[in-house]
């Protein structure tokens, strides 16, 4: 069995390194953007921004309410 201070550490982990990969997508679909030849790079682009946003604002905050801790009492 795990340890409570390990699976906490590692769902905070999960959750802060949660945004930095959907910035890194972001990042990528704006070079795709920038450097696409055809309307259908150009679109897969902004699809995979849209898309990196929208991870960006839900996914930290719907890990969290998962991960919360049941209140007591």
């Amino acid at each position: 069995m795990t340890d409570p201070d390990t699976l906490a550490r590692n769902r905070y982990l999960a959750i802060v390194a949660s945004r930095p990969v959907a910035a890194a997508g972001a990042v990528f679909g704006l070079v795709l953007l920038s450097r696409g030849i055809s309307i259908g790079q150009k679109i897969l682009g902004t699809a995979i921004v849209i898309s990196a946003m929208i991870v960006m604002a839900v996914v930290p905050a719907a890990l969290a309410r998962r991960w919360r801790t049941p209140p007591e009492g």
